[in-house]
């Protein structure tokens, strides 16, 4: 009550205003204009009456009978709350906009507290601030679905994986068959098409799928994942370790979830992920349609007048999954993929490179830039190969063809012809003799035609169908031999020689 006093004097004694009356004695101006207001409504100035105690004064003045009535103007608090949630908007803008439409009304520091009482009055999930637009809160549930195979009864569980945008609370569940990398993007797609735009930012947990090392200032991301966001054009923030409380809109929302859709399907029995998907689709349209206990409206009002006009489109494209790997690049310059071999450029090899593996395309980048693309091969042991990817010399001998060799080869003459042709027809695959086809053709350089002609109607006589053999006859010259008859060579006869005669013999006792 000394202050009081001191106010009163101040104020009425010597005529100082509220603000220099509130610095001089370390009130805040509301509290004096308030002690100033009760003294007026009942006739108090200064000097105060004599006799007139501190009690006295006290009851006078603080009591409900003679506190003066005044009757601000409410504020909406709902309104307050929903405007927040825009973006750009502050407590004191709203404070401006009520004292333009009140200016009777609370001041600055009354309206901010008013507002905090009232938040807390609200549920954990009312009482986060988050912008319309901003954020998207992932994660996948802890509960399961069973699903049936009504062929063997095998049952498998299904899991949920659930979607929350921060400022309406908007819903999104969708069952999937694991909670692999595919299935995490996939659901993502999903849910974005269901909103219907992208959130600036999206907040998953740490799962596998989504971080490959989690940290609490610099988590790794998985390519997969980074190049989803970089897709649709928001950013991937992921909470940090060990932290509920960074994702409680995302708890909240598979709470939400287990409670009002999960629940309701306990009793019913699912033989296909589709016929899962379409029953909580059902579920999540009426929750999210169902009203708030402590605010007004529902989910999917609040969408559609903060979150939806604050999301940014979808692109033209929806996003198509592709799995990163890193590779080293073999001495034949192909990298492995999935037991199939990619080319890539001769100058990599043994240098690291990764791979992006769409269902159509296996692309191979090199310190972020891109050196290869290959169509995606499906199988074993199948091998793609760019002809620019190869040296030179690799390059002159992939242009050697069965028929080219075959047309040199007759520029020759028939015999050297008829040998490459044999030699070709003699291997189980045509590529195997095309070295020493080759070889042949190197002999050209060295020998005449003549030679190689008639080396290779020796080779073709004596079926030597090899590159060391040709190469043998004409170094030793034995293609410039003249070709004789054979010579008769009479049959010996003699008693020791058994002819056929006695074989037969042989055969005849034995058979006796």
């Amino acid at each position: 009550m000394r202050k009081t006093k001191e106010v009163l004097r101040l104020h009425f004694g010597l005529g100082m205003s509220r603000r220099d009356i509130a610095k001089s004695l370390g009130m805040s101006h509301s509290t004096v204009g308030d002690v100033i207001r009760r003294a007026k409504a009942i006739g108090l100035g200064w000097p105060l009456p004599d006799g007139l105690c501190e009690a006295d004064l006290e009851r006078r003045m603080y009591t409900s009978r003679n506190a003066p009535k005044f009757a601000r103007p409410p504020i909406d608090m709902q309104w307050v709350h929903r405007e927040l949630a825009r973006k750009g908007v502050t407590l004191q803008l709203l404070w401006m906009e009520y004292k333009q439409a009140h200016p009777d009304g609370y001041q600055y520091s009354q309206f901010c507290q008013h507002y905090r009482n009232w938040c807390a009055k609200l549920d954990l999930v009312m009482r986060q601030n988050h912008r319309a637009g901003e954020k998207m809160f992932v994660d996948f549930a802890g509960q399961t679905v069973p699903i049936v195979d009504p062929q063997t009864g095998e049952i498998k569980p299904a899991y949920i994986f659930v979607a929350v945008l921060g400022a309406s609370n908007y819903t999104f569940a969708e069952a999937t068959a694991g909670q692999d990398l595919f299935s995490w993007i996939t659901a993502h797609r999903h849910a974005l098409e269901f909103f219907g735009g992208v959130p600036e930012i999206i907040v998953p947990d740490n799962p596998k799928a989504a971080v490959n090392r989690a940290c609490r200032y610099e988590p790794d991301l998985n390519p997969t994942y980074q190049e989803m966001a970089c897709h649709y054009g928001t950013v991937v923030i992921p909470t940090r370790p060990r932290h509920p409380r960074d994702k409680a809109k995302a708890e909240v929302g598979v709470q939400v979830v287990e409670r009002w859709v999960l629940a309701a399907l306990r009793n019913r029995t699912f033989f296909s992920l589709a016929e899962l998907n379409q029953a909580l689709a059902e579920l999540v349209d009426r929750l999210n349609q169902r009203p708030f206990r402590k605010l007004a409206g529902s989910r999917r009002e609040l969408f559609e007048t903060l979150d939806k006009p604050a999301l940014k489109p979808l692109p033209a494209q929806a996003y198509e999954f592709a799995q990163w790997t890193r590779r080293r690049v073999n001495i034949d310059y192909h990298v492995q993929i999935e037991h199939n071999y990619y080319s890539v450029p001769y100058q990599l090899v043994h240098q690291e490179v990764e791979a992006r593996v769409t269902a159509s395309v296996v692309e191979i980048f090199h310190k972020g830039q891109r050196v290869a693309a290959h169509t995606r091969a499906f199988g074993q042991g199948k091998y793609l190969t760019e002809k620019r990817h190869m040296p030179a010399a690799h390059q002159k001998h992939l242009e050697w063809s069965p028929s080219r060799l075959i047309d040199w080869a007759a520029t020759v003459g028939p015999h050297t012809r008829e040998l490459v042709q044999t030699i070709l027809k003699s291997r189980p695959h045509p590529e195997q003799g095309y070295r020493t086809c080759l070889g042949i053709v190197r002999l050209a350089r060295y020998y005449p035609t003549e030679r190689l002609e008639a080396a290779a109607k020796k080779a073709l006589a004596c079926r030597a169908l090899s590159y060391r053999s040709l190469k043998s006859i004409l170094e030793k010259g034995l293609d410039r031999l003249a070709e004789t008859e054979p010579t008769y060579v009479p049959t010996l006869h003699h008693q020791n020689l058994r002819g056929p005669a006695y074989y037969n013999q042989q055969g005849g006792d034995q058979q006796c």
